[in-house]
């Protein structure tokens, strides 16, 4: 059964800032999905503003989204999408499909998760050997950024922002599932972000064709 969430706080600012995307965040969406090819499992899908960037080798994209404003915003969006698309209202933890995916999507939504290790782990099972995680996820800052992002995840930041809990490090959390990290890079979104959340990581994770021990 699929359980819808209902956040309209979060919502109704994370629409507001969607529509007002900075080009630098939109051209490191694109950069995450370029070259995917196959099926595709989007995690989180938000308002479906990656819709528009998948490339015409993607042959379908499986996106979850539970909370019933965004998912509207984005059946909007897949309708326009250049790739089919189909959405559900699952969580990624209800969520279950009968065949490998060639690739995972996660856009700024590994944060909001209550038990990222069991869904990373979840997501290393969805795909077929060989098959890719792309990631784009603010990170764990250090120094005093740190010591603001553990205030704020303390606080009042994870109820006003959607559960979002700014220090993760969300890059060893996908190395422990059995990824392999093949190439990342972070990013310092000014302006745009909040400033627990400026910080990004961008990168490219593989389930070795052959198991490996974790």
């Amino acid at each position: 059964m699929s359980t819808t969430f209902d956040n309209p706080f979060f919502a109704r600012v994370w629409t507001a800032m969607s529509a007002r995307e900075p080009q630098s965040l939109r051209r490191l969406r694109r950069e995450n999905l370029a070259g995917l090819t196959g099926r595709v499992l989007e995690v989180g899908a938000g308002t479906g503003t990656n819709f528009a960037f998948y490339p015409a080798t993607v042959t379908e994209v499986v996106a979850v989204e539970p909370e019933r404003r965004l998912a509207a915003l984005a059946a909007r969006a897949a309708a326009d999408a250049p790739v089919p698309v189909t959405l559900t209202a699952d969580t990624v933890e209800q969520f279950r499909d009968g065949e490998p995916f060639d690739a995972v999507v996660c856009s700024l939504v590994l944060c909001s998760i209550d038990n990222p290790d069991s869904v990373v782990a979840q997501l290393y099972s969805s795909l077929r050997p060989g098959g890719e995680l792309r990631y784009l996820e603010h990170v764990a800052g250090t120094g005093a950024r740190a010591r603001l992002q553990r205030v704020a995840d303390a606080t009042l930041w994870p109820r006003l922002a959607g559960n979002c809990h700014t220090h993760r490090h969300t890059e060893q959390t996908i190395a422990a599932a059995g990824f392999q990290v093949q190439g990342r890079r972070e990013w310092t979104l000014p302006r745009w972000a909040p400033v627990p959340v400026a910080e990004f990581a961008i990168g490219r994770a593989v389930k070795p064709a052959e198991p490996t021990e974790r």
